[in-house]
């Protein structure tokens, strides 16, 4: 097998604080550095000058290294375009859930290869702002036959599926409480029957602040009949006020409870004593002028933190996480040191996984290059493309 050795590395960020060439801070900073892959995977990565012999190299000139972004919360299997939506928000129309039917119907209406070129493109779009491994959600199909399509087609990118049916009570089973109890034994049933084979991860929108979405009983239903089935939990709680979607998270032990504007002293106690992490969502925040979560009050108490795009269509049409830590940076209270961990070790622990978000042997070899000689330039300069995914490009010698 080929091994390339990366030289010329100005910084190399590594998340492991445990190396002997690092700083010992948690982003395990290293200057002068070289990484060697053979694979897909990390085979070696430390000083520059004890670099072993490879089959070929490629000098990186200076440029700072990081372990490829883990986007860990996006919604990208839809159609359709909501453009207006964000408009109206912009002159003080309020979010509610409500707009997502309008991307259910477009979902629908498109064909698998429709579907598939959408996915592919924004998969690439990530892909070309240094993410790696990406998380995508179902949940603009809303009835058995397009949820299941819209995980097969998810998990041609990804194995971090996660299948999201009960995003909102779509509009034919809305209108009566019995019809909204009918789409919950549904999801709970036979959507969830055929959606189980094709996702990791099961999720539910949990916000009695929204009619569309689900109170706490009915998200509880859905999260422990996916724990029956196999699948692991998240949660998208506490985003439009106050509300039992952290509590619930925790108890039944979620890998993430993602967005988190609203918490109270209870909420972040619960999340500090626990493994759930706290997935933030700034760009959320930013496209439909909400408060920012309070990232400093979260990390301070002790909770595992998570910066992911939420790149979805209605509330955050953006798949950059380049972006998300600047803002993270500059509204919620995060050091860039901070904001990077979040966006990829933090991340990659919301997936429960040990083998991306990092820069060490055996890891992934998901690097992100960056157009400059240190990390401190991505909230540095927001709006500037110098984040790239490592593609071998190697000089033989």
């Amino acid at each position: 097998m080929t091994s390339y050795a990366l030289v010329g590395i100005g910084q190399l960020v590594t998340n492991d604080p445990t190396h002997e060439d690092g700083d010992g801070s948690p982003l395990g900073l290293i200057d002068r550095a070289a990484v060697v892959v053979e694979g897909d995977r990390i085979v070696w990565a430390g000083a520059e000058s004890a670099v072993p012999d490879t089959d070929a190299r490629q000098d990186l000139d200076g440029a700072a290294v990081i372990p490829s972004f883990v986007d860990s919360h996006s919604h990208l299997v839809f159609a359709g375009d909501r453009s207006a939506e964000f408009a109206a928000r912009m002159t003080g129309e309020p979010y509610d859930g409500g707009g997502i039917a309008v991307s259910m119907a477009a979902t629908r209406a498109a064909d698998d290869d429709q579907l598939r070129r959408l996915v592919a493109a924004r998969v690439a779009e990530m892909r070309a702002q240094g993410t790696g491994v990406v998380e995508i959600k179902s949940g603009y199909g809303l009835d058995v036959a397009n949820e299941a399509r819209a995980l097969r087609i998810a998990g041609e990118f990804t194995e971090e599926t996660t299948f999201l049916g009960a995003h909102v009570v779509p509009p034919e089973f809305r209108g009566s409480d019995s019809a909204r109890a009918d789409y919950v034994d549904l999801v709970c049933g036979e959507m969830l029957a055929a959606c189980a084979p094709h996702a990791r991860w099961i999720d539910v929108f949990c916000e009695p602040h929204s009619a569309y979405a689900f109170t706490a009983e009915e998200s509880e239903r859905v999260l422990r009949a996916g724990l029956a089935a196999g699948l692991q939990a998240r949660v998208h709680g506490n985003q439009l006020g106050h509300g039992p979607g952290v509590q619930l998270a925790v108890q039944v032990g979620a890998a993430s409870v993602d967005h988190c504007t609203y918490l109270s002293d209870a909420d972040v106690e619960t999340l500090a004593g626990s493994s759930t992490v706290a997935t933030l969502l700034p760009g959320v925040e930013f496209s439909t002028r909400s408060p920012y979560p309070d990232a400093r009050r979260l990390l301070d108490a002790g909770v595992q933190v998570a910066l992911a795009s939420d790149c979805n269509p209605g509330t955050c049409y953006s798949s950059s996480i380049p972006f998300a830590i600047a803002v993270a940076v500059r509204d919620m209270g995060m050091t860039p040191a901070e904001a990077l961990h979040a966006a990829t070790r933090g991340a990659a622990k919301s997936l429960r996984r040990h083998d991306i978000g990092v820069i060490r042997e055996g890891a992934r070899a998901d690097l992100t290059v960056l157009d400059a000689p240190s990390y401190l330039h991505l909230p540095y300069r927001p709006g500037v493309p110098i984040a790239h995914s490592w593609l071998r490009e190697p000089v033989t010698g």
